[in-house]
């Protein structure tokens, strides 16, 4: 299941990842559940699910150098369920994953010409920090990194 959501979103937004569909449409069944498997205490993934069909996807990354840091990722939102609440929802799951291991401080990237997306992570609480770095798929665009002090 993580394998179909995930490669449905590199599809539908290939800029909004810094992977890309080419790439990971070759990742061998293994590394699909390696991927969908928690390591306690390091990474976390979520799906939204619709009944039986995923609908979202998110994942949270304990910082190795900032173990006061959660990072979160491959955030994605299918369109037919957009701005209906799914992705506040995704990003509390994550947050609450952050809290259990008594981190506070969520950050993520985005790329700057991902307006929507800016506005829904500022609509939730996230800030600019300032740093910007380039987009690994692209040198001309920019993610900017946000974060979000969860309580």
């Amino acid at each position: 299941m993580l394998k179909d959501v995930r490669l449905r979103a590199l599809q539908d937004s290939p800029r909004a990842f810094g992977s890309t569909y080419a790439r990971e449409s070759l990742f061998t069944d293994e590394k699909w559940v390696e991927r969908a498997t928690p390591q306690t205490g390091v990474r976390i993934t979520y799906l939204a699910m619709d009944h039986n069909w995923a609908c979202g996807l998110v994942g949270g990354f304990l910082n190795r150098e900032n173990c006061a840091k959660v990072t979160l990722v491959s955030m994605w939102v299918a369109p037919t369920h957009r701005r209906q609440g799914v992705g506040q929802q995704l990003i509390q799951a994550v947050s609450d994953w952050a809290k259990t291991h008594g981190v506070y401080d969520l950050f993520l990237m985005v790329t700057n010409h991902n307006d929507v997306a800016i506005r829904f992570y500022e609509r939730i609480g996230f800030v600019k920090t300032g740093q910007t770095v380039p987009y690994p798929n692209d040198p001309n665009v920019l993610e900017y990194e946000m974060k979000m002090v969860i309580s």
